[in-house]
């Protein structure tokens, strides 16, 4: 498998648009099939914002097959326990639910990346390449257009270009839709080390959900999710304003998230509003036409309330890689590996769609309860529901994408 120029065109097997975690996680997955793939990153090096997500067990099976989880496992603790506090009664519920038995860490989305590039092939990544536009060719490649004038031809293309994606718009998805929320992320550096047992704490109430995880021995993410008012809407660029926004926001949780926060440089922190894709969309939209797919978040955007989003991506990208291989690697005449690739690319939709429909819902679902502040739901929530929802997210995490 190989890429060539005919005239001023570069004709590829693959393209990936997007070096992100599902872009990256689908290439080293067809590296390892020995299968060749290009990846296009608008960006000039890889995008490492968002700092660091929870990785689930389902994850760690995805990383697992495509090799890469032992070393990752060793620079991340293990999580203990998710502890869930109701910061707002008066003798504040508190549910803490054991993760023995379960392999949970928080990883760092540098790690992960650097981890996923520097196990693929060198010249794979491509940076500094946006897709401007996408059309067909007479010979069911598709053809690509870039900003710096580059056309590239493709007999597969897989769309891993997040949530604007230009690849999910070509196949006709409609926009993600804003959830009326917004998320403020951080990662706090204790040089010398934090001191924080390996516990998941989150803690909800009057319409606010925050909490942090130590990733290692002196980092540790931390996320504030609430719904903005209008004129907090325009702070998304102005860390100083969202780390006061936060602090006040947060005056009755605990010391130990006061303190995460305090410690958190400007740099980093940002700020994003939380779309998700409708969930119905994915059942009768096409998650793949003729020889393109859609992976990771230009598939399926959701709202972080379960931690799944980065989980699922993984689990797209070693599918995706597998279906791809049955396709690619049996020997046969052009026109019938079109056909071959079509069957793959559709076989590789139905395994998503109900998996990411039902995980969309879910956090849309979960997001809802926990920061609605309404008296019978947050009565309900903080008595009966936190030990609910923090068994749901392990049943979620109970998944298996198989092998390649």
């Amino acid at each position: 498998m190989s890429s060539h120029s005919v005239g001023m065109e570069i004709v590829e097997d693959v393209v990936i648009v997007g070096a992100g975690i599902a872009g990256l996680t689908t290439a080293l997955g067809l590296h390892r099939l020995g299968i060749r793939s290009l990846v296009l990153e608008s960006s000039e090096r890889l995008r490492i914002t968002g700092f660091a997500f929870t990785t689930w067990e389902n994850a760690w099976k995805a990383l697992d097959a495509i090799g890469i989880g032992e070393s990752l496992r060793r620079q991340h603790y293990l999580m203990s326990s998710i502890v869930v506090a109701s910061t707002f009664l008066e003798k504040p519920a508190v549910s803490e639910m054991s993760f023995k038995g379960h392999d949970i860490r928080c990883v760092q989305r540098r790690s992960l990346l650097e981890t996923l590039a520097k196990e693929l092939p060198n010249g794979t990544i491509r940076f500094s390449s946006k897709v401007v536009s996408i059309d067909e060719s007479d010979d069911h490649f598709k053809r690509l257009h870039l900003a710096d004038g580059t056309i590239l031809k493709t007999k597969v293309l897989i769309g891993c270009d997040g949530v604007n994606s230009a690849v999910a718009k070509w196949l006709g998805l409609q926009n993600p839709v804003f959830s009326g929320r917004s998320a403020i992320l951080g990662n706090a550096h204790f040089k010398g080390g934090h001191g924080f047992e390996p516990k998941y704490r989150q803690f909800v109430g009057k319409g606010v959900r925050s909490g942090f995880l130590p990733c290692d021995d002196e980092n540790v993410y931390w996320f504030f999710t609430w719904t903005p008012a209008t004129k907090e809407e325009e702070m998304e660029d102005k860390p100083l304003k969202l780390k006061q926004l936060v602090t006040s926001k947060l005056k009755d949780t605990s010391d130990e998230m006061k303190s995460v926060i305090e410690k958190t440089l400007l740099d980093d922190i940002i700020s994003s509003p939380l779309r998700y894709r409708k969930p119905w969309e994915l059942l009768w939209g096409n998650i793949s036409k003729g020889n393109v797919c859609v992976a990771g978040d230009a598939l399926h955007p959701m709202t972080p309330d379960i931690g799944q989003g980065g989980c699922l991506a993984m689990e797209d990208g070693v599918v995706l890689a597998r279906c791809l291989g049955e396709a690619l690697l049996k020997p046969g005449v052009e026109d019938e590996e079109y056909e071959r690739i079509e069957m793959g690319l559709k076989k590789y939709g139905q395994e998503r769609k109900w998996r990411s429909f039902d995980l969309i819902t879910t956090a849309f679902m979960v997001g809802f309860i926990q920061q609605n502040d309404g008296k019978v739901m947050s009565y309900l929530r903080d008595n009966f529901m936190l030990r609910f929802l923090s068994g749901l997210l392990l049943r979620k995490a109970g998944f298996d994408c198989g092998k390649l």
